[in-house]
């Protein structure tokens, strides 16, 4: 029934499309002596312009986990309180952003900075195209800015990095041996609630083969935080397995960026001028609080078509 959605939701507006040219060509035959028919045309042609540029965009997520939900990442990077508290930041602009699409956003583990704002948090974000749209966030990214911690008013440079993969379905096959997981209960830190900060209810799973951790701690038993958690982990798993995968088939293996300069994917600077600039595509603007409210969607169409 999914996979037969997304199929409609393709099909359905490329026949619309089709349909609705062959009328407006029929109309155009029909009043080629009538200007002011012909005029009235126009709008037409500019909502069907309309309806094609979004067909066209939808075309560029059609890679294999584009239509999947996808579990999104944030690190606070150098820069100590400053990076804690642009994690902060573009934790609201991603809430932001989710929050406008009709997409449903869970936390499902958040730690906070010693002063201001959070080391990481982990993400799941439910929605059509969620991955899709969203890859293209994953790297490091650097705000310029008069600190607010700052007591001289200095400027400063903080990094964060935003990790994205896809939320892996129950059919696909990830093998995961139970004498492989190191299971760690402890409690929640999160805001209190019914069971939070009163029983060890938050779970911690360390892969041992591999080392990758994962931890969910704002479900309400320990049971949900632990699917929950293997659910992060077998997303991580495999997208370890098909990263591997492409570096033996391309013959080189990439080293992990680290999040400091040099290795920033967007840069947002809020001093001495305004302006969000993305490297890998040139697409800026100067709307920095826009950006910050959500609005990175030019950013996101900018990716995918130079992919």
């Amino acid at each position: 029934m999914r996979e037969l959605k997304i199929l409609k939701n393709a099909v359905e507006p490329f026949e619309a499309s089709r349909s609705k040219l062959q009328e407006l060509k029929e109309f155009v035959d029909l009043s080629k002596d009538d200007p002011e028919f012909l005029s009235q045309l126009q709008d037409d042609i500019k909502v069907l312009q309309k309806s094609i540029d979004s067909l066209e965009f939808q075309a560029f997520l059609g890679g294999e986990f584009d239509q999947n939900n996808c579990i999104l990442s944030i690190n606070a990077g150098a820069g100590g309180t400053e990076s804690c508290d642009w994690a902060n930041m573009l934790l609201r602009m991603y809430s932001r952003w989710a929050e406008a699409r009709g997409f449903k956003l869970k936390l499902l583990d958040i730690l906070p900075g010693e002063e201001a704002g959070i080391k990481n948090c982990t993400l799941r974000i439910e929605g059509e195209t969620a991955y899709g749209l969203l890859k293209s966030e994953k790297g490091v990214h650097r705000l310029v800015r008069i600190s607010p911690f700052d007591a001289n008013k200095r400027r400063h440079t903080s990094f964060a990095s935003v990790d994205v993969i896809p939320e892996i379905e129950d059919d696909i096959e990830v093998e995961i041996k139970p004498d492989d997981l190191r299971i760690d209960v402890y409690r929640s830190s999160g805001p209190g609630g019914q069971s939070v900060n009163t029983t060890d209810s938050a779970v911690r799973i360390t892969h041992l083969p591999t080392g990758i951790v994962v931890q969910c701690q704002n479900e309400r038993s320990q049971l949900q935080n632990r699917q929950t958690a293997m659910k992060v982990l077998r997303a991580k798993l495999y997208e370890l397995k098909q990263r591997e995968q492409q570096e033996r088939m391309a013959g080189e293996y990439g080293q992990k960026q680290k999040i400091e300069w040099g290795s920033q994917i967007r840069s947002y600077v809020m001093h001495p001028y305004s302006m969000v600039k993305d490297h890998r595509t040139d697409e800026e603007t100067a709307q920095v609080q826009k950006v910050m409210d959500g609005e990175i969607d030019p950013f996101i169409q900018a990716f995918l078509k130079m992919k």
